[in-house]
């Protein structure tokens, strides 16, 4: 009889089966009686997808997986179970019984009794067929609203745990360097304070589901060359130190994260897969950080393939291994019998192996997997128990039970995409009065998928099935402004595709806007995969003009001299010619998730009042890249270049229909040490008869120092609902931590100077500033730093 097979009461005889007993005890007494073959196999997950018809799991063949034999790994144990819901379309109750079974059989075939920790992506909802599409992590940033946000992840976190996952891979953190880059969609923005402050609260929701968080990519992704996937990053120290790294940073010393997954690229010539500095150096010895490093998949095997920097899958497996990735993901290739055999013969020290060991199996006992009383059957089969109180196993019986997009579910859905839609101009035109007359015109009009990134279930596997059903409501922008506008006479014409180039359909879409009283022209990408998309993971842009002929439909409809509503439904954002100066209106969304037109729909009738704001800059030229806000004054328009990188629209704008008018800006002290705080504040009042929410941010500009500095960098905001004639006072209480920077020596420093605090409705829209200075010698800090300003709001009468 193995282990497994022992009933609870003879398994807490095992010390690692024993809940009474130590964490580092239980690892102890296992890791002592594990051959090398068994340590491996916890290390390495397998790519499944859960059948359909409530069977066993069955490895998933992908273009880089070798052909694995489930059956002869199994003895050994498994470290993790790669996607199973998120592989190919299932009933989310029949994929919880096929999880269950390959559960029960893992522990069954492996002599200590030890379950697959199963993980799937979330970074836009739990990613599986008929689960809840939120909006993507640009319109998180977009929101501004870091609690809403935690609202998301617990939400995501409590779906996939009800279904037996344990692990999410989201949220990225890698902040926006040039918006060429194709993931641009699943970041959360272009400034690493927005960025690092809205990731902890979406990990801090997910975690407290008990699914274990996955901060990625770590670290320089999103800086990569020329803004192609995979592409060598060259950034030096200071970026790498005060833009890059803040945001993961913050979220390691605050959200409770138990998992962090490296990059792709190679930081300054050396792949972050085997970078010991990175993963080790940095991420453990001087942080602290006590967690799992997942692989991203295939980049162990990126070493030998890719990187060149490794002849062959053990030499990988060894640098991996020994720079600090305990985990091979999607499947096994470089951990497999060659490296046990590496391993064996003493090629390998087998104390790299012990200390991956070590990091999984306390994970696994964090979330219980190895405790006595461990149960394989998911809460929602548990909640679908029979009579006899035991989880009903059948699969025909169970289908169609358990509802991954309840009310609740698309509620929260709603609330995040009608915060996150941005209106970016207005000449009056919005909110339109009801219109006898309605012309939509544009590619993403009539597509349901114009609201899902990559990463949604339905644009990333779901469009490999197309006999299947979509699984969830995606009411297009046409059908939601028919039920918006319901007495309006709307009249459609797309007068070309998203990124086809086609010019055919322009007299159609033209005069449709010529006959009407006012234009919505739907204009934006399509999301996909390597190619297949105009936003997504490899889906790179050359420049940041729209795709295929979106921007010479956008130029004709505009000609034609009816007021035009330009509506972005996009992944990145893009040049938009000369609509800042001739559109009635503008509307920015990013992928804004299955009640995204409704939201957009909303915004236009006035019943929605938009407050989101940019969370990265619209640029004027298409070519101007890259470039963000976080500029220094020979980085911005400058009498020694012909190129005037300034955006069209900057970081943080975004308008609304309520009006608001800040006044008495005012700061506590006028010096302070380099270890004190000042305390700036404004008053913010309402100036018209509706509600509004504004949002305040903060920025710092440091006029002098040893080191070139962005003239202007966000260090707090607050998001501020305004009831009609509220008057508010928004304070900050800030650190002088927070002006502290990379000096000349690689360390972190404060220095003694001046100091301008701006408030802001934008970065390049500074309402009012304050001047402050540091007195005495410059200090300096280090990761135990101070990161945030107190933030308060009190009603002023």
């Amino acid at each position: 009889m193995t282990l497994s097979e022992l009933p609870g009461a003879a398994r807490l005889k095992t010390p690692w089966h024993d809940a009474s007993r130590p964490v580092d005890e239980r690892v102890d007494a296992l890791v002592a009686e594990m051959t090398v073959a068994e340590k491996i196999a916890q290390l390495y997950g397998v790519w499944v997808g859960a059948s359909d018809d409530g069977e066993d799991v069955a490895p998933h063949q992908h273009d880089l997986s070798d052909d694995v034999d489930l059956e002869a790994l199994l003895p050994a144990g498994l470290g993790q179970l790669t996607r199973p819901f998120g592989t190919a379309p299932v009933d989310p109750a029949v994929g919880a019984l096929s999880l269950q079974r390959a559960q029960q059989r893992i522990v069954a075939a492996n002599r200590f009794g030890i379950p697959a920790l199963a993980h799937e992506e979330c970074l836009a909802g739990f990613a599986t067929w008929g689960a809840t599409a939120y909006p993507v992590p640009l319109s998180w940033g977009a929101s501004f609203d870091p609690d809403l946000v935690r609202e998301v992840g617990a939400r995501i976190g409590s779906d996939m745990r009800s279904l037996g996952v344990h692990q999410g891979l989201a949220p990225v953190l890698d902040v926006v360097r040039d918006a060429r880059w194709g993931r641009v969609e699943e970041t959360i923005g272009e400034d690493p304070y927005l960025v690092g402050t809205v990731a902890t609260a979406y990990i801090q929701g997910v975690e407290s589901a008990g699914v274990v968080a996955t901060l990625k990519h770590f670290v320089g992704y999103s800086a990569s060359k020329g803004g192609r996937n995979l592409a060598p990053v060259s950034v030096g120290a200071r970026e790498l130190a005060d833009v890059l790294l803040p945001p993961f940073e913050m979220a390691l010393r605050e959200s409770g994260v138990r998992s962090v997954m490296n990059s792709y690229t190679d930081l300054d010539g050396v792949p972050t897969a085997a970078d010991a500095r990175l993963l080790t150096g940095l991420l453990r010895d001087e942080w602290g950080f006590e967690g799992t490093v997942v692989a991203d998949y295939f980049s162990i095997a990126f070493l030998k393939e890719l990187h060149g920097h490794s002849e062959g899958w053990t030499d990988a497996a060894a640098a991996a291994l020994a720079a600090g990735i305990d985990v091979e993901l999607p499947t096994v290739k470089t951990f497999g019998l060659e490296l046990v055999r590496a391993v064996e013969d003493g090629r390998v020290d087998e104390a790299l192996v012990d200390r991956a060991l070590r990091r999984v199996l306390r994970q696994k006992i964090d979330l219980g997997l190895l405790d006595a009383g461990w149960n394989p059957v998911p809460p929602a089969l548990a909640a679908l128990a029979g009579p006899a109180g035991g989880a009903n196993d059948d699969a025909d019986a169970v289908r169609g039970l358990v509802d991954l997009d309840p009310p609740a579910n698309r509620d929260l859905a709603r609330r995040l995409a009608e915060e996150a839609v941005i209106l970016v101009s207005n000449d009056g035109t919005l909110p339109l009065a009801a219109p006898p007359r309605m012309a939509v015109v544009g590619p993403t009009a009539a597509d349901p998928y114009a609201v899902l990134g990559c990463y949604s279930f339905p644009s990333h596997v779901g469009v490999r099935h197309p006999e299947v059903p979509i699984g969830i409501a995606l009411p297009t922008l046409l059908e939601a402004l028919a039920a918006e506008f319901p007495a309006a006479d709307i009249v459609h014409a797309p007068g070309t595709t998203i990124d086809g180039g086609e010019t055919d359909g322009f007299a159609e879409a033209v005069a449709a806007a010529s006959a009407a009283d006012v234009v919505v022209l739907a204009l934006g990408d399509r999301a996909g995969l390597f190619g297949r998309g105009t936003s997504g993971e490899g889906c790179d842009a050359a420049d940041l003009t729209l795709p295929g002929a979106q921007q010479a439909l956008l130029d004709a409809v505009l000609a034609a001299g009816v007021p035009t509503v330009v509506t972005l439904l996009s992944g990145r954002p893009y040049a938009l010619g000369a609509a800042p100066e001739c559109a009635a209106a503008i509307v920015q969304t990013f992928f804004a998730g299955e009640a995204g037109t409704d939201a957009i729909a909303g915004v236009l009738s006035g019943r929605v009042n938009p407050s989101g704001r940019l969370p990265v800059s619209i640029p004027r030229d298409s070519g101007a890249q890259p470039s963000t806000y976080l500029a220094s004054t020979l980085a911005r328009v400058n009498d020694v270049s012909n190129i005037d990188p300034s955006p069209a629209f900057a970081f943080g704008h975004g308008l609304g229909y309520a009006t608001s008018v800040w006044s008495d800006a005012a700061a506590s002290a006028s010096e302070i040490s380099a270890d004190g705080s000042v305390t700036v504040s404004i008053h913010v009042g309402s100036a018209g008869e509706r509600d509004g929410v504004e949002v305040v941010q903060l920025y710092l500009h440091d006029p002098v120092a040893s080191t070139v500095r962005p003239v202007q960098r966000l260090i707090a905001y607050a998001r501020v609902p305004l009831a009609a004639g509220e008057r508010v006072r928004v304070s900050f209480d800030v650190p002088a931590d927070l002006a502290s920077f990379t000096g000349i020596d690689g360390r972190r420093i404060i220095e003694p100077g001046e100091l301008v605090f701006g408030f802001g409705r934008s970065s390049a829209e500074i309402v009012a500033t304050r001047s402050v200075r540091i007195t005495g010698a410059a200090r300096v800090v280090d990761h135990t730093r101070r990161l945030h300003a107190a933030v308060a709001v009190t009603p002023d009468d």
